[in-house]
């Protein structure tokens, strides 16, 4: 323990941040085929599905996300008589109470489209995929997340492509939300204005993706949304896609199905998915200054020998240290933490030195 102590001054100090980033892709083969479904866990409460890297009855079996689906209270398939609506709703409602927020009436508010909470588009009928923190680590990198859809065919055999990217957003990102910060997932090679389809929030590590990116909804509900891209032709589909007929609308996905048969629909058409993550290395670095005059004697008790210093042979020459630790203190002289150097470092009068001690959190 030491017994002489320097204090730092202002200039001692300077604190950075350094940001890792690791890329993460995901298959999907892994979110359904690989290993026959055993790598997905419902619950008996049926509100939402759990995605494993591997089998997840397995010790070695990792969590990457859960997957649900919900819709607001003001949507048009919001009704007492739909599978499961009350869990619909409460799902919607406690994933915009928490990303979205409320509004000066106390009421939650619905997921906007372009994220100006107060006008436009709203979507109402939604699907989430939430990260585990074992993937997305402090946040996802703003900028890289990337999911593709096979949109068209039957769950069996779906085809077409459909990418959700967040072009742009790291210049280009909301920060209204009480989550944190999130950007537009758009369907285009750009963003453009009004042609959004989903929400990715990144400290959360959620994605929220509008519903009428898997069919348009019903004929006949009047209802107007997101650009739907697959359906019969009269729904706005191709004749490829004809032969699902009126089964392609999400509405009825949505409405008609539980919420982990909804899922299933939804990942069995998921083709890929990848994103950056990012771990934020906070680090103050400490210059410990030594003068001339500084820690030249050492208060290890074996530095004496019959009250002579043993590294003098004679009375007039220079004492000599060799510093091997330092140790930070708080301002009671309370150990705080130790530094360690790779090897003993010689002190002798004649020299000053300047230690850099890191200290990352």
């Amino acid at each position: 323990m030491a017994t002489v102590f320097k204090t730092f001054l202002n200039d001692d100090t300077v604190s950075s941040r350094t940001l890792l980033h690791e890329s993460l892709p995901v298959t999907g083969t892994i979110v359904s085929g690989t290993y026959s479904d055993n790598n997905i866990k419902n619950f008996s409460h049926g509100m939402f599905q759990a995605v494993y890297d591997y089998p997840y009855l397995s010790s070695s079996a990792n969590h990457i996300f859960d997957i649900t689906m919900g819709y607001s209270s003001n949507s048009y398939l919001s009704g007492a008589s739909n599978v499961q609506n009350s869990k619909k709703v409460n799902i919607y409602n406690q994933m915009a109470q928490v990303l979205v927020g409320h509004d000066i009436t106390g009421a939650i508010m619905d997921f906007d489209r372009d994220g100006d909470l107060t006008a436009g588009t709203k979507l109402r009928e939604v699907v989430f995929l939430n990260f585990s923190r074992l993937l997305t680590k402090d946040e996802i990198k703003k900028g890289t997340f990337s999911v593709t859809f096979l949109t068209g065919g039957v769950p069996e055999l779906p085809t077409g492509v459909l990418t959700l990217q967040d072009h742009g957003a790291a210049n280009d990102f909301r920060v209204n939300s009480p989550a944190g910060e999130y950007a537009i997932l758009y369907t285009a090679s750009a963003a453009q204005t009004n042609t959004g389809v989903g929400l990715i929030y990144y400290q959360a590590g959620i994605a929220v993706i509008t519903g009428s990116v898997f069919g348009p909804p019903l004929v006949g509900t009047g209802y107007v949304g997101p650009e739907c891209h697959f359906g019969t032709p009269a729904q706005g589909g191709t004749a490829a896609n004809a032969r699902q007929g009126a089964t392609s609308s999400y509405a009825m996905v949505f409405s008609g199905s539980a919420i982990t048969s909804s899922c299933d629909t939804v990942r069995n058409r998921l083709q890929s998915l990848s994103f950056n993550n990012t771990t934020e290395l906070n680090s103050t670095i400490y210059f410990c200054r030594i003068n001339h005059n500084d820690f030249n004697y050492s208060a290890n008790p074996t530095y004496l020998s019959a009250s002579k210093l043993r590294c003098k042979n004679t009375r007039i020459d220079s004492p000599v240290s060799y510093i091997t630790t330092i140790g930070l203190y708080s301002a009671d002289n309370e150990l705080l933490a130790v530094a360690k150097l790779s090897e003993p470092l010689k002190k002798t009068p004649e020299q000053e030195l300047t230690l850099r001690v890191r200290l990352d959190y």
